[in-house]
């Protein structure tokens, strides 16, 4: 069953890194909606590779890292959907068959085409992180190509008061992180589309005359998890983004997080407010 998030346990605006500890058995996340996932990523890496996949020289190592835990943890984690037979990854509930050995030279595109989540990893240089390799397929207002070769604090830019608020404790924790003790957190924000690649999408401001559940309707909640492993051998930090979309109609069936939901919005800046492309929305 696909699972709820919806993170608004408090009715307080905060801006803050909000990281839990992560059990590895729950690392990767599949629900019923698997083959539609699949077959977007399936889309956009053969038809916009450049776009949603690349890799800095040098990083091809951690790369396979990845894939190589993925190979190893998904026949574990869910035997009833994946199939690891010698140099064939299959998977039963969509009938897709991955020659491994096809993807010796770009590992983490197979990585990205085994799970819904997106793919990014992180290098430490110096003191700072940069972003080396990805498979993002569905990115939220950002594109890969333009934060390839990034350190964090320029990925992060746009976001307001992230230099003053976030920079140095998400820094720390990158810092701190251990192979064993990884890490995820819950990012959200509201929509007008329920696609799931939405890299430049412009949102358009709401008919003044629609009711109340007719809004319920036209937007949707848009919840990212996060997980961030230290990676053994390579020592580069992992980073997976797994996207759920909700109609904005089901807070009907959570009316604190509802209301909640109306004062955080209430309280949030504006600045952040348009960094999140809200203010068309809101506005009516």
């Amino acid at each position: 069953m696909k699972p709820i998030y919806l993170p608004f346990s408090s009715p307080r605006w905060h801006l803050k890194l909000g990281l839990q500890p992560l059990n590895l058995a729950n690392w990767i996340e599949i629900d019923q909606e698997l083959s539609d996932y699949l077959r977007l990523k399936a889309e956009l890496l053969d038809d916009r590779r450049s776009e949603v996949l690349g890799g800095l020289p040098g990083s091809e190592a951690a790369q396979r890292e990845v894939l190589d835990l993925l190979l190893e943890h998904l026949p574990q984690r869910f035997p009833e959907v994946y199939q690891l037979e010698s140099d064939r990854m299959i998977n039963l509930q969509t009938q897709q068959v991955w020659r491994i050995s096809d993807f010796a030279a770009r590992p983490l595109e197979l990585a990205g085409r085994l799970v819904q989540e997106d793919l990014c990893l992180m290098q430490p240089r110096s003191e700072e992180y940069v972003l080396v390799a990805g498979s993002v397929c569905f990115p939220f207002h950002w594109w890969f190509p333009e934060k390839l070769g990034l350190p964090l604090a320029q990925i992060h830019a746009p976001v307001p008061e992230y230099d003053t608020k976030l920079n140095r404790p998400v820094n720390n924790f990158f810092d701190r992180l251990q192979l064993d003790h990884p890490g995820y957190r819950l990012n959200w924000g509201l929509v007008d589309s329920p696609n799931l690649c939405l890299a430049n999408h412009q949102a358009k401001p709401l008919d003044s005359e629609l009711s109340v559940n007719a809004i319920g309707d036209s937007l949707w909640i848009r919840v990212e998890r996060q997980t961030l492993r230290r990676l053994a051998k390579t020592n580069h930090i992992l980073f997976t983004v797994r996207t759920y979309i909700y109609p904005l109609s089901i807070l009907e069936q959570y009316p604190t997080m509802a209301k909640n939901l109306l004062h955080t919005i209430q309280e949030m800046p504006s600045g952040m407010q348009q960094y999140k492309k809200w203010r068309c929305i809101i506005e009516r």
